[in-house]
Parts: structure tokens; sequence; C-alpha cells
């Protein structure tokens, strides 16, 4: 992670106020903006990354496919799209993912604002070493089961996407 990597440091309706350095931000508790993605097979299953344990927050847990913080100056959709390429190899277009669900800033998402997309793929991904230690895909309902009896294998910004997700996941699945 390159030492000078700036966010937009935003207010609590998500306006940007400033920019600071990512360590700054982390360190003071700053809200700032991330993204999400959720990938899932044509058979409904996700696919979930385990994050490298090198990384500065929730080291070693399982997370959405891909997840990142917004770069100074950029969009959510953007940022969801840069991040899908660096993180797991998958190149796309604005119009082949999904806005799904908007988090606010809280303790669970590390003060971010989050957006959460979807994105239907199959893969093969080409996962990126120095931000996943490895992937697998998952049932909808085999994750519900696994979070509720290891909560803390998972980040707890993902846990709480999946809390908000699972029931249109299991729906959307079941059709």
């Amino acid at each position: 992670m390159p030492s000078e990597e700036f966010f937009d440091v935003v207010d609590s309706n998500d306006v940007v106020i400033g920019r600071a350095l990512r360590r700054d931000v982390h360190a003071r508790g700053l809200w700032h903006r991330a993204v999400h993605v959720l990938v899932f097979n044509a058979t409904g299953q996700t696919f979930l990354q385990k994050r490298s344990m090198s990384k500065d927050m929730s080291p070693g847990c399982w997370d959405a496919a891909c997840s990142g913080h917004l770069d100074s100056g950029e969009t959510y959709d953007a940022a969801a799209a840069r991040e899908l390429g660096e993180e797991i190899g998958v190149v796309v277009r604005a119009d082949e993912f999904t806005r799904w669900q908007r988090v606010e800033a809280c303790a669970r998402t590390g003060w971010e604002f989050l957006w959460v997309y979807r994105l239907r793929h199959e893969g093969p991904f080409v996962l990126h070493p120095e931000e996943i230690e490895r992937g697998q895909w998952i049932e909808p309902a085999a994750l519900t089961a696994w979070m509720k009896k290891k909560p803390a294998e998972f980040t707890p910004a993902f846990r709480l996407i999946w809390e908000r997700v699972a029931s249109e996941v299991t729906v959307t699945a079941a059709r």
C-alpha cells in the first residue's frame, strides 16, 4: 500500500470537507468512503476473499469478493470498477455491475460510507497476493450459518452488509 495514499474526508452527509492520508484517516476515525462488491455466479453462490495477513484492517478475515477505499476525488462507481480489477482481476464497464445498497458510516464500517454493489461473474479470478490470501465460492445459506457460528472470521463491515442483504440473496437464489 502506498504510504502517501490520500482519502477524501467527509461529513455526516457524505459531503467532502477535506482530504487526509490513509493512516491519519484510520488513526483519527475520520469519516471517509469505500465500496464493497459482492460477486455471484449463475448458481447463486457468492465469492469471498480471505484478506491478507499484511492488511492494516481486519487481517486474515473473510470479506466480500472485492472491497476498497475511494481515492481522493474518485467516485464510488469508478472505485468499484478499479477495485474489481486490482483485487480480483475483473475488468468491467460501469453498466456491468449494479449499485445495491448504501450503508451509513458507523463503527462497524470503520467510519466509512459504503456503496455495496453486485456483479454476476463466473470467474476465473486473478487474486492480488498482497491483498488477498485466497478466495472461495459459497452458497448464501452456508455463508449465513458460518457467519452466525464464527462471526470473528469475517470483517465487521461485511457482517453488517450480509445481515442487510442475506434475505434478498436467498430469495433471488431460490428463483
